[in-house]
């Protein structure tokens, strides 16, 4: 474990560190660096006791979260994890790196915690959308994810994290997450999965889709099991815009029924019915009085159909702001969702 005199003078400048601030295990970017990658650093990491890296500068890579208890806390502004990688690319195996593959930062560990950094996929959505820049393989060219917590991920922490990309920027796919003070931005489907995901005071930054008017794009997006009460759930969260962003072009959200594959055939989940709630906050005016659009997806027979907004489990409570509308396509929920629903008997301090 290190104990480094930068350590001390980004916790006097102000910088968050982990609760046992003067203990770093690994550093990785930068002069200090304890370790060439990041993925050095996690496989050193024992597994039975939390183990902080400290992240400086600018890193591309992209990396799996294969041990728990891993702490990833960056050193001060411009400590940032990117990579590139778009969902229809051709992953180095040959075959595309497809939704479950193409995030630069996969979580598949329990008790996962970030703070203070910049995670992005810098895939450039909108230079590829005027003229395409790779030649696409498999489906969903131009996703780009930035983190996926996968399965095995429970009790993920985020806290002052900026979570950047364009489409499905936010994985959300298994158990448990706290995102405490983040920022994400992006523009298609940029909150999605079926996990139980608690977002305190965050910024959700709609970003500019040109060639589009209407479904500039979509926040939440659930796909949360029928069996499961709560899913992507929104307290006191600003819904804010880039300024090229028109009035009355953004969904809250629709529900997702993925496609999967069973015994008679490839088709929508049944049991996906997506939960998603917003609670005290505030839309701006991109908003549309909508509220929820339906979502398609392959059934049984081949064909396509929709899933309605009112067939999932989608509402909101005391919204403010140019955004917020009470009609009858947004529907309200008679009292608040508290934290400790979610995130049941996980009490992070």
């Amino acid at each position: 474990m290190l104990t480094t005199r930068r350590t001390l003078l980004a916790a006097a400048a102000g910088f968050a560190l982990p609760a046992h601030a003067e203990t770093i295990d690994a550093r990785v970017g930068g002069a200090e660096a304890t370790h060439p990658t990041l993925a050095a650093a996690i496989a050193s990491a024992p597994g039975d006791r939390p183990f902080c890296i400290l992240l400086s500068g600018r890193v591309r890579e992209k990396v799996i979260i294969d041990r728990p208890l891993i702490e990833l806390v960056g050193d001060g502004p411009g400590a940032t994890l990117s990579y590139d990688a778009a969902a229809g690319m051709r992953a180095p195996d040959g075959e595309p790196w497809g939704t479950w593959r193409c995030a630069t930062l996969i979580v598949r560990a329990p008790d996962f915690s970030a703070r203070d950094l910049t995670i992005e996929n810098a895939f450039d959505y909108l230079a590829d959308l005027v003229s395409p820049r790779f030649e696409r393989i498999g489906s969903n060219g131009a996703q780009a994810i930035a983190l996926m917590l996968d399965e095995a991920a429970d009790r993920t922490r985020l806290r002052n994290v900026e979570i950047t990309g364009h489409q499905d920027t936010l994985f959300a796919n298994s158990g448990r997450a706290l995102f405490e003070e983040c920022r994400i931005s992006g523009s298609v489907d940029f909150i999605f999965g079926a996990g139980a995901a608690w977002f305190e005071s965050c910024e959700l930054r709609s970003r500019y889709r040109p060639l589009m008017q209407r479904n500039h794009g979509w926040v939440a997006v659930p796909s949360t099991a029928r069996a499961d009460a709560y899913g992507l759930v929104f307290h006191r969260c600003r819904l804010t815009r880039e300024a090229q962003v028109p009035p009355a072009s953004v969904a809250l959200g629709r529900p997702w029924r993925p496609a999967r594959q069973f015994a008679d055939g490839r088709y929508g989940d049944p049991d996906a019915l997506g939960m998603a709630a917003f609670l005290r906050c505030w839309m701006d005016d991109h908003i549309s009085a909508d509220g929820w659009d339906e979502m398609g997806y392959p059934n049984r027979g081949g064909g396509r159909v929709f899933l309605q907004p009112a067939e999932a489990r989608l509402g909101e409570y005391r919204s403010e702001g140019p955004g917020a509308f009470v009609n009858r396509r947004r529907p309200q929920l008679p009292r608040p969702i508290v934290r400790a629903s979610v995130l049941r008997d996980w009490r992070p301090a």
